[in-house]
């Protein structure tokens, strides 16, 4: 894969900052006691250094050399295992808990989707615990999207001006085309991200397919439970 701009990388966290979803995954971890922990697509390790403490392992994992460099530099990196690849890298274990956070699930396309549940599965010892979110493609989010119009922001590389297109390839694949033009230079860098869209009746099959019982699937990061029509699923289950 093409990786990505170090300059966007450096905006990351202010577009995804700490919130709700990683205090659900803190807690998880310590409702769990979990002493091993897999992040699973961590990003820039936002969420990963603040799962690490004295007496717990904790790995993060991503595909991305410029994220894994972002990760290494934050306070507390030197807790963290970092690893560059994807499931089929996963060091080690067996781990108590694994997570997929930012909607890691939506950016594995089938069949990476199902290899990656298998090894997770894998990964996890019995009774570990897997949790993740995706968009329910009922409420297709995607469609607001296209709606948005081109923003300007300041940033440490100069103005920056933002906009997407939006393609719906087929049914439950949504590509995406990310324009970022650094306006004191003109360059534009163009990201284009297709995104899994999956009902939530097929993403049970699948984890039951590669060895886990779930145990619940939630609206919001309160437990609410997931209605039909809710824009958000978040996903636990088990190692059988």
């Amino acid at each position: 894969m093409t990786d990505y701009d170090a300059r966007l990388v450096d905006l990351y966290d202010e577009d995804n900052p700490d919130g709700p979803d990683h205090d659900y995954f803190r807690a998880l971890a310590d409702q769990l006691d979990a002493r091993s922990i897999l992040d699973l697509g961590c990003g820039t390790g936002i969420l990963t250094v603040t799962l690490a403490r004295p007496g717990r392992t904790v790995v993060g994992i991503d595909p991305s050399p410029a994220m894994l460099a972002y990760a290494a530099g934050r306070p507390g990196a030197a807790d963290v295992d970092w690893v560059l690849g994807d499931s089929r890298d996963i060091p080690g274990g067996p781990f108590d808990y694994a997570v997929m956070t930012g909607n890691v699930a939506q950016h594995i396309p089938d069949p990476a989707w199902e290899h990656t549940l298998r090894d997770l599965g894998t990964a996890l010892r019995p009774g570990g615990v897997l949790t993740f979110e995706s968009r329910n493609p009922r409420a297709r989010a995607w469609e607001s999207w296209a709606d948005e119009e081109p923003t300007v922001r300041s940033t440490p590389h100069g103005p920056l001006r933002e906009w997407l297109e939006l393609g719906e390839s087929e049914p439950g694949r949504v590509v995406i085309t990310f324009h970022n033009v650094f306006e004191d230079t003109g360059e534009d860098v163009v990201d284009e991200l297709t995104l899994a869209f999956r009902e939530r009746a097929l993403i049970e099959r699948q984890l039951v397919d590669a060895g886990f019982v779930v145990d619940g699937v939630w609206a919001d990061w309160d437990r609410t439970p997931c209605a039909d029509d809710s824009p958000l699923m978040v996903f636990q289950a088990h190692r059988a």
